[in-house]
């Protein structure tokens, strides 16, 4: 009966905290959606059989989104990892990144409307700094001031993303967390894991390692990014956390071969080009020692769940994404065995999927 009620408790408190994060940050998207459509042309469907068409997406992302968060919490159950502590957003920091998003977005529309997204390699040219980073690398994705190379941009990513996803951005990346906790029960490790090293990729602001540090709260982590800005942001984010960071390209992993068991990578891969997407992934594979694991988190491709495939196409001509297109048909099977990866599993997670790869 004990356990029962327990059950019941952490459901109520799950089902609580998602309906308020999930309200909030939807709330946003809706308005940024009206937002939109008063300054873009309607492309809203006109036919019976496309508005027909509209109704089943957004029914499938609707029943998607409520499989991805009952999954959330079977895991959690199933003792995967444990119960988020950060469902309901602080409000004082929720307000501070509305008010920022709320003020940046009209920049954010004009280059959506220009197809402006050239601004950070413009400004390294004008600095002479544009060698320090790949051209791939210096372009405004999602047409985002600043690129990836400014405070400001650190500062709204978090917000950005999860008004993106309606406010489950997190339970999507979490879903990275399951095949962590599977590795390190084979191995026999209890939840701290202590002595087990983990590398995030394109780490960002810090989200997969925030989450990693709560599930598995003795792994040792680091942490790679391209960015000053955004890696600033991480070391705040993990402030308490005993963490390596490295300021470095993925392309370019700065740690000595077998050197790691664990190699992370959340929404990384589809802002590259075919051809750097597979020196990355060789690199994972160089720095992962035998039987270590890497784990993929990334954008849901084009026939994983066909009700979907409609929002994945339409993807980039609504944000500046020009790797894109060529992520969502690539053949990931082909690229892990080439790089020396085992692909031991793939799993749609409502509009990501994550990929399981085994040195």
């Amino acid at each position: 009966m004990t356990t029962e009620l327990n059950i019941r408790r952490d459901a109520l408190a799950y089902g609580v905290g998602q309906t308020a994060r999930i309200g909030w940050y939807l709330g946003h998207y809706v308005a940024t959606r009206r937002w939109f459509a008063r300054i873009e042309p309607d492309h809203s469907p006109s036919t019976l059989r496309g508005r027909v068409a509209e109704v089943r997406i957004q029914a499938a992302l609707v029943r998607e989104g409520l499989a991805l968060l009952k999954r959330d919490f079977d895991n959690v159950r199933e003792g995967h990892y444990p119960m988020p502590r950060r469902l309901i957003p602080n409000p004082a920091t929720a307000l501070a990144g509305a008010v920022r998003y709320w003020r940046d977005l009209p920049e954010v529309t004009l280059r959506r409307r220009l197809g402006a997204a050239q601004e950070p390699f413009e400004g390294a040219a004008r600095t002479r700094n544009e060698g320090r980073y790949p051209r791939y690398y210096l372009q405004n994705f999602h047409f985002q001031s600043g690129g990836w190379l400014t405070e400001q941009s650190a500062a709204l990513y978090d917000t950005q993303v999860e008004i993106l996803f309606g406010g489950v951005a997190d339970a999507m990346r979490r879903q990275g967390l399951v095949p962590i906790a599977e590795w390190l029960a084979d191995r026999g490790h209890d939840s701290g894991a202590a002595g087990v090293t983990l590398l995030d990729l394109g780490c960002g602001t810090g989200n997969m390692l925030s989450l990693v540090r709560e599930a598995f709260p003795a792994l040792s982590l680091s942490g790679l990014d391209l960015s000053d800005a955004y890696l600033s942001r991480a070391k705040r984010n993990l402030r308490n956390a005993n963490a390596t960071w490295h300021a470095a390209a993925a392309e370019n992993i700065p740690v000595p071969d077998g050197s790691v068991d664990l190699v992370t990578a959340v929404y990384l891969f589809h802002e590259l080009p075919r051809k750097v997407r597979a020196q990355v992934l060789s690199e994972a594979a160089r720095v992962l020692k035998p039987g270590g694991r890497f784990v993929l988190v990334d954008a849901l491709q084009v026939g994983d769940i066909p009700a979907l495939d409609p929002v994945v196409r339409s993807f980039p001509d609504q944000f500046h994404e020009p790797y894109f297109q060529d992520w969502i048909e690539s053949d990931l099977a082909a690229m892990f065995e080439t790089a020396g990866l085992r692909l031991t599993a793939q799993r749609p997670a409502y509009l990501s999927k994550v990929f399981v790869g085994d040195r």
